[in-house]
Formats: structure tokens, C-alpha cells, sequence
């Protein structure tokens, strides 16, 4: 089945997968994902209940990472996902995830990042829900990325997957507002859900 990517007064862009090389033709006022060749449109744009999450989890997780080796990004920030060592114009993957922390610097280009983060964070939305709880997961697993967090702006819950030793993820742990979430990354850092979901 073709998947339309977009109209232009030109033509219709119609293929059966699409690559990075791709991704960086369309215009830039539109964002989208690719997960294994098929494009992912990303509009809406986000509310302001998922901005309120995204800003302060990025708060707390870059007033802890000053002075460490390890950075923290927020979308739209490129993560490309290779299969192998094919060149970036040949990656089918390239995902956009709402918080990224990357430990491994040569995973960093000029691009973004090239390779599994370390920690993955999205925010579930109406538009984005299905998404991120199996496509996502199940890619995030797949490429290796250690902890995976599903902020929940409607029912103020954050689930972590993490990884085991088997390569997979174990069922998710819960947490509610008014409770601190313990990075296994970064063991002596606690998250203070409180003042992620205070503005709603």
C-alpha cells in the first residue's frame, strides 16, 4: 500500500518506503517520523499540558546533567535510527522523540543523533498514543534504548520501561503525581512528578 506524504502543486509523493535522504527534501514547516521506511505525520502541534511536561522534565534532567558527560535534548531534535552501517541517507528510521538524553557523544553530530539514546520520553497525546505505546516501544526496545518513559498528561502517570538483560523490556513501572521517579541511569537522580503535572 502507498502512504501520500504530501501534495505539492507538482505531484503527489508516493513511494512504498522512504529514507532519511528523503526526509530532508520535505518542507520544513512540516514534521514528521519515519519507523522502518513509513513516514509518520507529527501535526497537530503539541498542547500546552504536554509542553508544561516536556519543559520541566527538561528542567530537572539539565539542571542534574550540568558539569556531566551526558546531554539532554527536546524536540524537534533528529535521533536516526541505521539498521547497520548504511550511510544516513539510506536510514529508514529517523524519530523525533519529545526528550532524549544521550550519554555517548559520538553518537552526536551536527544532524542530532545517530544511534539509540540512552533515555527516551515521550508524551502521550490523543494524536500520538497508539504510537508511542507499541510502534514506538517496540522500536525503542529493538535498538536498545535503556529506559523508555510514557508521560500521561490526562491520567498525570509516568510509565518506565527498562531494559533487561534478555534485550527486552519488562512490564512498565507506574508512578503517580506526588511520587519521585528513580533514573536507573543515573542512580542518585529522582524525578519529583509533583512538579511535572503541578500546572494541570
Amino acid at each position: 500500500m502507498k502512504f501520500k506524504v504530501r501534495e505539492t502543486k507538482l505531484e503527489a509523493a508516493t513511494k512504498e518506503k522512504y529514507t532519511y535522504g528523503d526526509y530532508l527534501t520535505w518542507p520544513d514547516e512540516e514534521r514528521w517520523e519515519l519507523i522502518d521506511g513509513v513516514p509518520y505525520n507529527m501535526t497537530p502541534a503539541p498542547s500546552r499540558a504536554h509542553q508544561d511536561i516536556s519543559r520541566e522534565l527538561m528542567l530537572q534532567l539539565a539542571v542534574y546533567l550540568k558539569d556531566k558527560n551526558c546531554q539532554v535534548y527536546a524536540a524537534p531534535f533528529d535521533v536516526r535510527l541505521p539498521k547497520g552501517d548504511e550511510e544516513d541517507e539510506r536510514i529508514e528510521t529517523v524519530v523525533q522523540p519529545d526528550l532524549v538524553v544521550v550519554c555517548d557523544e559520538n553518537k552526536l553530530d551536527e544532524r542530532g543523533c545517530k544511534g539509540a539514546p540512552d533515555l527516551v520520553i515521550e508524551i502521550l497525546s490523543p494524536y500520538t498514543a497508539g504510537k508511542d505505546m507499541k510502534i514506538k516501544r517496540d522500536l525503542y526496545e529493538r535498538v536498545g534504548v535503556l529506559e523508555y518513559w510514557l508521560a500521561d498528561p490526562t491520567n498525570k502517570t509516568l510509565q518506565v520501561y527498562k531494559i533487561g538483560n534478555d534485550g527486552k523490556y519488562g512490564p512498565p513501572q507506574v508512578y503517580t503525581t506526588e511520587e519521585e521517579v528513580k533514573v536507573e541511569i543515573f542512580p542518585d537522580l529522582g524525578i519529583d512528578l509533583t512538579r511535572v503535572f503541578a500546572n494541570f
